[in-house]
């Protein structure tokens, strides 16, 4: 079976092209849910390419069993989640091309070491007898050997607490290497920079163009394949996801929804007008409901949502 080609899209335009499709082959016959994928597909050009490509693909693929049900990613861990995300990914992938699925979270996930969905935590111990924590959407491979003990980020943020183990050990991400010297951290990987928080020991930072800087406890940093950022305090809250929680001292709330949308699937958005109000607080990271419920009793403002998967945060009328 051959596959309409491929148009050159972002690939989380390519999976909001997906979610839309499932959205819409839910069985439920709404307007304001149509007239959402309008307003979507207008609102920038690659998103109309990927929807008409992912109808195309839809309609050669009827009749095979709909691996198009993505929403199984998102459900709780089980075979048939297992098996709908494979069917999907080989089918998108078909002909070598994976329709900017290569570099997306559905892929990593399925072919790393370690990983979690959308929403969901994990923690484990390695062989060497150091923890590892894994945030939401996350995807790590490990590579221990004779000589060497290798942590390579794919996407997403891990916090690690260090063995005792004489081999080196080196956290590889996107934009450079690090070196523990016995310590907990977080590493989280950014489109295009990686930021490290050193909340125990200290470590050693370098990247791709040979900048290099030893990281103490109590400071973060960001960086990028060319430059090393200036060492920060760690923010208020800094590693609270790893007890479930996200703490909020004064953020702008385009910031803080930002955070709240790691943990859920689909689009939740932000008014620009109301971008630079501040929140504070402690809220839990497995009930993102429960936030946006709280949110108009704080904030003057209302959310509202057009399907489970596209919410928005406005002002207050």
């Amino acid at each position: 079976m051959s596959l309409p080609a491929a148009p050159k899209v972002p690939p989380q335009v390519a999976e909001q092209a997906v979610r839309w499709l499932v959205e819409l082959q839910g069985g439920a016959d709404d307007e304001r849910l149509r007239q959402a994928l309008e307003c979507w597909r207008q609102a920038a050009p690659e998103h109309e390419q990927a929807w008409r490509h992912i109808e195309a693909v839809n309609q050669r693929l009827a009749g095979i069993g709909t691996p198009l049900a993505l929403a199984a990613i998102n459900a709780p861990h089980s075979p048939q989640r297992r098996r709908a995300l494979k069917t999907l990914l080989l089918v998108l992938a078909a002909g070598g091309s994976a329709w900017g699925l290569r570099e997306s979270g559905s892929l990593q996930r399925w072919s790393a070491d370690y990983a979690t969905g959308v929403g969901e935590r994990r923690r484990l111990a390695l062989a060497d007898g150091s923890r590892l924590e894994l945030n939401s959407d996350t995807a790590v491979d490990v590579r221990f050997d004779a000589g060497e003990r290798r942590l390579l980020l794919l996407r997403g943020e891990i916090q690690l607490s260090t063995g005792q183990d004489p081999r080196p050990l080196h956290v590889y991400s996107a934009e450079g290497r690090l070196r523990p010297v016995g310590t907990r951290f977080d590493v989280r990987q950014f489109a295009g920079r990686t930021r490290v928080a050193v909340h125990e020991g200290a470590v050693q930072v370098e990247n791709h163009a040979g900048q290099g800087l030893l990281l103490p406890s109590g400071r973060q940093l960001d960086f990028d394949r060319e430059r090393l950022g200036a060492p920060q305090p760690l923010p208020v809250g800094s590693g609270a996801w790893t007890d479930g929680m996200l703490v909020a001292a004064g953020m702008r709330l385009d910031e803080f929804l930002a955070e709240v949308a790691r943990y859920r699937p689909g689009r939740l958005g932000c008014d620009p007008r109301i971008g630079g109000l501040r929140i504070s607080g402690s809220y839990p990271l497995d009930d993102s409901e429960r936030i946006l419920a709280t949110l108009p009793a704080v904030l003057p403002v209302e959310v509202r949502r057009i399907t489970r998967y596209w919410i928005g945060v406005h002002p207050r009328e």
